[in-house]
């Protein structure tokens, strides 16, 4: 029973993130409500609305996302997976909302930090609960490094803010959004482990993966040298402990 119920969630996510109807209900009293609910997400002052046709759409699915995710709190099968949870959903919320900056340095960056927020939070999940002694350490890595990172990114953003839009605002926000389309259904796979010390290593790996992907998003829109600098050292970084992960999983699957 626990891993059907387990199955469902990552359905229900996968579906939500990917955009997939299947998540959506199907009545038509409940349509109604939900694309009522959607149009006002898009006219919030906390997901700002776009130009773009496709990018107003993305807004209201991050709407119905954010719905889906809350639920999967409540519904979590243990306190490592709710707690887990929980920081995916603060996570996703803020990074979407980052990454619609008009432009493409302000949007790494405002993207990124809750990202790096996200990470912290997982390592501290798995610095109460995981016993593994790589992984531990690795949590404990990700916490040094990435809160350095986090105050670099929050001192730029305050002396940096958005510009008007740019020409290539909008495919920069969709490479955005397509990176981040895989990211939260793995990372949603791999918290599901009963283990905390595999939960941790199979959430933080597509989490890693997420972050180089938006890293090589900032060195093909980005123009300001620090935030160019700082998305390489990400690169550089997180793919040596995206090897560590992979190695610890194949050993101890």
């Amino acid at each position: 029973m626990l891993y059907k119920k387990n199955h469902l969630l990552l359905t229900c996510l996968c579906g939500s993130v990917l955009f997939l109807s299947a998540c959506q209900p199907s009545n038509t009293t409940t349509d109604t409500a939900t694309n009522t609910e959607q149009s006002q997400a898009v006219e919030t002052p906390d997901a700002p609305v776009q130009n773009s046709e496709v990018n107003t759409d993305e807004h209201a699915h991050d709407h119905h996302n954010h719905h889906d995710m809350s639920q999967m709190v409540v519904n979590a099968d243990n306190e490592v997976q709710q707690a887990y949870l929980q920081g995916m959903a603060k996570m996703h919320d803020d990074m979407m909302a980052g990454m619609m900056a008009n432009d493409p340095d302000v949007a790494f960056a405002k993207g990124m930090l809750p990202h790096h927020q996200g990470a912290v939070a997982m390592a501290e999940v798995q610095l109460k609960y995981g016993k593994d002694a790589t992984m531990r350490k690795l949590a404990e890595d990700i916490i040094k490094a990435q809160q350095a990172e986090i105050e670099q990114m929050q001192n730029w953003i305050a002396e940096h803010p958005d510009t008007d839009k740019q020409d290539n605002t909008e495919a920069m926000q969709q490479a955005y959004h397509n990176s981040m389309q895989a990211m939260h259904g793995d990372m949603m796979a791999g918290i599901s482990e009963p283990d905390p010390d595999m939960a941790f290593a199979k959430g933080m790996l597509p989490h890693h993966e997420g972050a180089v992907a938006m890293a090589e998003v900032e060195l093909k829109y980005g123009k300001d040298d620090a935030m160019r600098k700082l998305a390489e050292d990400i690169i550089k970084a997180q793919q040596a402990e995206i090897e560590l992960m992979q190695n610890w999983i194949s050993n101890h699957s």
